[in-house]
């Protein structure tokens, strides 16, 4: 375990070394990308067993990196249940989604110069989350987590050449500064509270009580702004649809393992922060329930394929909020592992539509394609279900997890809409369904064809791995008592998996519905969805118009804070600097002109003044005397 500093080290060395010498290498070395992520995954696994063999727990291994005055800033590394899960999610994500891009990007990006300025960000985007997860202290963390927003705003406009792709990048860097300055603001008031980097040493200062509560509560709700703006929490959320004009590989890294998870993992890691302050915790589960109805009703309306998995990444991401509010850290985590693979899986299925139709994404002109996609078509169905709910696939197993902590910690108004929320994912998903893959083939779509295996290849293990990893729920023996014991819960020490019949009835019931109902809908009653949509129609021009926030958003730069800016300028350069600076200036040029007169280099003049002088002494003396 000391030594899992190595797993983001490789790719912070294939980052420098394709920055440096791509140009010199064959392929523009992005092979040595894909080695660089194989060896992250490899070592990854003898930290497992290490932890393993050791007992479970948590494992810091503290480095020294530089003093300030009294204060001393190290680089070590926390290896517990949650790094581990962490490690894993985003090695072999980063790995999948390498092989998967030397298909994809020949085809989309063969002939680009930069294509090996795309592999070493790539590299670097997957080594800054690793660092943000080993992190042991909050100056590493935030530059792990700086480096990730950086990362995504090169890879979001990675074809900066379309205007859409330049703006979208701006947009994603610009909205998650907004959270990043509530952040850093949050980390400085508690480096200054407990005079330490060290995130160990800040937690047990806030289990213990004796901190400034003001300071505490400050902390815990500046913090969680960063979280919303890296887990595109509403309001936050507006980039990340945006964010789907980069490379489709890069969509499924950002969506599954890396930027959106980022905040989750943050609130995850300083849980016991988020425990001290009830009011912080009831916020994020108000955000998250939110967050949840706004990302599924808006890929109900929409009709980009990679838009719709981008809102239903926005949904989840309010489940894993929601399950933190509710103060269960095993739930959040374990849905965002479930729900990593399986949106993996959904966003590589959509990127091999995409490279099989020439880059096509509109829902309304694909149907009948599992005629000729069939492992594309079966992969998306199995992500599709179960993101849905279905037993026995991967995040059924986290979403009753959820429903349980729901039920047992908020209000009954969070576990009413929570039950609405689960019908809700479960009918758009069933709309993407029915619209993309089934029905008749059209005669535009006839010469689609299955992609290669270097795409295909990575579909079918994350389709294993979507059927078989919800089993982590349950003990398997070997001193292995479950995710809820190796992933405790911060509150009540472990929490063993509960297979609660009546929750789970119900929300597979719910979920069931949802589908059936959505494909009913979408196969035999198209003339109903016409209809309620007419009924509607301002509901629904609201949805489609992304509820105005867009609008707003840009109103808001527009005529405020432009204006606002254009009268500071103005304020600044007329008052400031005409006035202030180029004012006093100005004083003294003019008065220097007007004494300059007196010097007029004639000497009868300066006798004259002499004598002036003399004469004005002597008055003066006689007058006195």
């Amino acid at each position: 375990m000391e030594q899992a500093w190595l797993i983001p080290l490789y790719g912070v060395i294939a980052f420098a070394v394709l920055a440096l010498f791509r140009g010199f290498l064959p392929w523009q070395g992005k092979h040595l990308s894909l080695l660089a992520a194989l060896a992250a995954f490899v070592t990854f696994w003898p930290v497992l067993f290490d932890m393993v063999g050791r007992g479970v727990g948590l494992y810091h291994f503290p480095r020294d990196w530089f003093t300030a005055g009294d204060l001393s800033v190290g680089w070590g590394i926390i290896v517990d249940p949650l790094t581990v899960v962490m490690l894993g999610l985003v090695t072999f994500v980063a790995l999948a989604v390498q092989v998967y891009s030397l298909s994809y990007m020949r085809h989309h990006g063969a002939d680009d110069p930069r294509i090996g300025w795309y592999y070493a960000v790539h590299s670097l985007f997957a080594a800054s989350m690793l660092v943000l997860v080993l992190a042991d202290n909050l100056l590493l963390l935030y530059v792990g987590w700086e480096l990730v927003g950086l990362c995504s705003y090169l890879l979001i406009g990675f074809w900066h050449e379309r205007p859409a792709a330049a703006e979208a990048a701006k947009k994603a860097f610009i909205t998650t500064r907004l959270g990043d300055v509530g952040l850093l603001i949050g980390i400085v008031l508690l480096v200054v509270e407990f005079g330490t980097f060290d995130i160990g040493t800040i937690m047990a200062g806030v289990a213990d009580g004796g901190a400034n509560g003001a300071v505490v509560t400050a902390s815990a709700f500046l913090i969680f702004l960063g979280a919303m703006g890296k887990s595109a929490q509403f309001p936050l959320h507006v980039w990340l649809p945006d964010a789907m004009e980069g490379p489709t590989p890069v969509s499924a890294l950002i969506h599954a393992a890396t930027m959106v998870v980022a905040g989750v993992f943050l609130v995850a890691r300083l849980f016991p922060l988020y425990e001290a302050v009830g009011s912080a915790q009831l916020a994020i589960a108000a955000v998250g329930i939110v967050t949840v109805f706004v990302g599924a009703s808006l890929a109900l309306v929409e009709t980009d394929l990679k838009r719709i998995l981008a809102y239903s990444t926005v949904s989840h991401l309010g489940f894993m909020m929601l399950a933190l509010g509710a103060g269960s850290l095993t739930a959040a985590i374990f849905h965002l592992l479930t729900h990593g693979i399986a949106k993996a899986m959904l966003f590589l299925a959509a990127g091999s539509i995409m490279h099989a139709m020439d880059g096509q994404t509109d829902i309304r002109r694909m149907g009948g394609l599992r005629k000729r996609m069939p492992v594309t078509a079966a992969a998306f169905t199995l992500g599709a279900l179960a993101l849905s709910g279905i037993p026995p696939l991967s995040a059924f197993w986290s979403k009753d997890e959820i429903l349980v902590a729901v039920a047992g910690g908020l209000h009954p108004a969070f576990l009413v809409a929570l039950l609405a929320a689960i019908a809700l994912s479960a009918l758009y998903m069933a709309r993407t369904l029915r619209l993309v893959f089934f029905g008749e083939l059209s005669r535009e779509n006839e010469r689609v064809r299955e992609s290669p295996l270097p795409m295909v290849g990575p579909l079918a293990v994350l389709g294993a791995l979507t059927v078989g990893i919800g089993v982590l729920a349950l003990p398997l023996g070997g001193g292995y008592e479950g995710i809820g014991s190796f992933l405790y819960d911060a509150v009540g020490g472990p929490h063993p998996f509960e297979l609660n019949v009546l929750w789970t009835v119900v929300g597979t019931t719910l979920a069931v519905g949802g589908l059936g109902t959505g494909w009913w809908l979408y196969d035999s009653r198209p003339d109903l969805v016409a209809a309620v949509r007419t009924r509607l129609s301002g509901v629904h021009r609201v949805l489609v118009e992304r509820l105005y926030m867009d609008a707003a958003y840009q109103w808001t730069i527009d005529q405020v804070v432009l204006r606002v800016s254009r009268g500071l300028a103005l304020f600044d350069r007329r008052i400031v600097n005409e006035g202030a600076v180029d004012g006093t200036g100005r004083v003294v040029m003019e008065t220097g002109k007007r004494l300059r007169y007196h010097v007029t280099g004639v000497f009868s003049d300066y006798g004259s003044a002499m004598v002036a002088g003399v004469g004005v002494v002597a008055l003066l003396l006689w007058l006195r005397a």
